[in-house]
């Protein structure tokens, strides 16, 4: 590998980390959310899942826009916002739908059951949100274009030399 993909390479990981440190947050709150969700109330399993995947979306939100992403393209925020929702959403019924068929096709309804399975869709579902958000929500700014030498810098004509230097 050459220089500058060693600088792509730690971009990347950087980047990866970040998202992971944001998604992590995001896990927990949403595994929390549900097990408050489904211990404080009779909703069905998946139902209690729904809500805690909307409350971690909007938390991962706020983390992705303001941490990891954060030097990314602001100007559309509506387009960014309605993206975000949309993927959030295809993230939502992946990971849900994992829990769904679970609980519903094989009968896995315990509380640890549901849990792994729970995790088991987040997992899933944070791949596709992985590459979607970074290829689609937060685009990176175009790279600057390169400055022109200064004129100090570059060789003379030799129509720009002086006629006496010319004259020999």
């Amino acid at each position: 590998m050459g220089r500058g993909s060693s600088g792509l390479l730690r971009r990347y990981a950087h980047e990866v980390a970040k998202f992971g440190a944001v998604g992590g947050a995001g896990l927990l709150v949403n595994l929390g959310v549900f097990n408050f969700v489904r211990h404080v109330t009779d909703l069905q399993v998946v139902r209690a899942s729904v809500i805690a995947t909307v409350v971690a979306i909007a938390f991962n939100y706020v983390g992705f826009r303001y941490f990891t992403y954060r030097d990314r393209d602001k100007s559309g925020r509506t387009r960014e916002m309605s993206l975000f929702l949309l993927f959030s959403g295809a993230g939502l019924i992946i990971e849900n739908g994992v829990l769904y068929i679970a609980t519903y096709g094989f009968g896995w309804d315990t509380p640890l059951q549901s849990n792994v399975f729970k995790f088991l869709g987040i997992a899933v579902a944070t791949l596709f949100r992985f590459w979607s958000y970074r290829t689609w929500v937060f685009r990176a700014l175009p790279a600057p274009e390169p400055a022109e030498e200064p004129l100090l810098n570059q060789p003379r004509s030799p129509k720009a030399q002086p006629a006496a230097a010319t004259r020999r």
